[in-house]
């Protein structure tokens, strides 16, 4: 292939023969120094020097604070990284940028750990630069923003062009944008699937779930007398605002916190798991919500990722791991959820976030769980792989597992899932079957203080 900037060909050997130019990468993992200060983190091997070879702070600190101010950050340049929040760090990253003298900044994720407050002013600042012609490549899944601020769109599937959109007199069309995305309309995307037959006895059942957030202090209640019921065959969706104690419902049910009161049966029987161990041996998996923190290894390759969960399987019996065994049901799983990959000894960290949730899915499908919980599935994937995961999720349910759904997206919950609770303040506040749901409907549950059943 071939490069040109500026019209002349671009054969960048490394980094800094890129930022030598004025390209520079704003990475989705912030690369700055929380121990050192703005100032130190903008200038960052090449503080300005005095007559005596000494580092100018003087003038690293006025420099430093005429090129926040172009991102309109009011700080003191010399405060320490690790004293501000995420989107002034994303702010740094952008004023160091500049203080390159940048022509092209390349952003990747940018907005993927801000607020909507965060992420408006953010979109400003790329359009002030806009302004000031400074070329942006903006690398997101987050289409609205996309669609909000890109003069220009380049779409990419499977590693190859998908096709070009240009902004005409006014955003470019979510539909448009989705259609070159996934290969078909938009209207597919969420097309919810017509009712299926769910007859599968309860297999998990919980009442009166009570948990606390500290044992010493009994009265900060996190879950409040939480009644549900999950069959085999059946997607439980369940849906809340941001502490409306769905993930902690999750983690009580996993053994990863601890219940003050409160009762869960599986197939009939009393469980107690005091231990996410505890909950794997007795058949209960979880793919939880933050998945680079929780759920994968990131310096490991995707072999051990996907075998973590069943190392006993895997074992020859003698303490070793029976590796082609291991191999043959990582390349089963790889083609049962069409896990892209280039190889087992892959680092999981070099997948899309689409492929690894494949892998942590295939992980907990290696012990063919009775019960597996998935708390926001799909954060943090494409549009093509949300529809993917949509996928597996119906056909692990048709395998007879009892699946329980938890996601902040209500087109997502409305799309899979068989039956739907909301849940406000650790309380359960409403259930109704999917069909039956609707946005206002849900939304009106989600804010209430009392259950409400259709």
């Amino acid at each position: 292939g071939r490069i040109t900037f500026d019209g002349a060909d671009y054969h960048p050997s490394s980094p800094q023969d890129a930022k030598r130019l004025g390209i520079v990468t704003i990475y989705q993992e912030l690369s700055l120094i929380p121990t050192l200060t703005v100032a130190e983190n903008i200038f960052i091997g090449r503080a300005p020097i005095g007559p005596l070879g000494l580092v100018n702070w003087r003038k690293m600190e006025e420099d430093s604070r005429t090129i926040i101010a172009r991102v309109g950050l009011s700080i003191d340049p010399m405060t320490p990284v690790s004293a501000l929040s995420v989107a002034e760090q994303q702010l740094v990253e952008i004023a160091r940028a500049l203080s390159l003298e940048s022509r092209l900044i390349i952003m990747d994720e940018p907005t993927s750990a801000l607020t909507e407050t965060e992420v408006q002013r953010l979109l400003s600042i790329m359009d002030r630069l806009r302004k000031d012609k400074v070329a942006i490549m903006f690398v997101t899944h987050r289409l609205e923003e996309a669609s909000a601020i890109c003069d220009r769109m380049t779409v990419l599937r499977d590693g190859r062009l998908a096709g070009h959109l240009n902004r005409e007199g006014g955003p470019i069309a979510l539909p448009k944008i989705i259609e070159k995305m996934v290969g078909r309309a938009a209207s597919e995307l969420y097309a919810r699937p017509a009712q299926r037959a769910v007859a599968g006895d309860v297999v998990l059942s919980v009442r009166g779930l009570r948990t606390v957030r500290d044992p010493e202090a009994p009265h900060a209640i996190v879950l409040d007398g939480v009644d549900i019921d999950l069959k085999a065959g059946e997607i439980l969706g369940v849906a809340g605002l941001v502490g409306s104690g769905r993930t902690e419902l999750a983690r009580a049910i996993f053994g990863a916190d601890r219940i003050a009161a409160g009762t869960i049966t599986l197939d009939g029987e009393p469980i107690a798991p005091a231990s996410p161990a505890d909950a794997i041996a007795l058949g209960i998996g979880l793919v939880p919500e933050d998945r680079k923190h929780q759920a994968i290894f990131a310096a490991l390759g995707i072999l051990p990722n996907f075998s973590i969960a069943s190392l006993g399987s895997f074992s020859n019996g003698f303490g070793f791991m029976a590796e082609r065994r291991e191999r043959d049901a990582l390349s089963g799983f790889r083609k049962m959820l069409s896990i892209r990959m280039a190889s087992a000894e892959q680092a999981i960290e070099g997948l899309s976030g689409g492929n690894q949730q494949k892998v942590i899915l295939a992980r907990w499908l290696a012990r063919d769980p009775k019960v597996l919980i998935v708390d926001e599935p799909t954060r943090g994937v494409d549009v093509g792989a949300k529809t993917e995961v949509h996928q597996i999720l119906v056909q692990l349910a048709a395998r007879g597992i009892a699946v329980m759904m938890i996601s902040s997206e209500l087109p997502e919950v409305l799309a899979v899932s068989d039956r739907i609770v909301t849940m406000r303040r650790g309380r359960i506040t409403g259930q109704m079957p999917g069909v039956e749901a609707n946005e206002e409907r849900l939304m009106e549950l989600m804010a209430l203080d009392r259950k409400e059943t259709l």
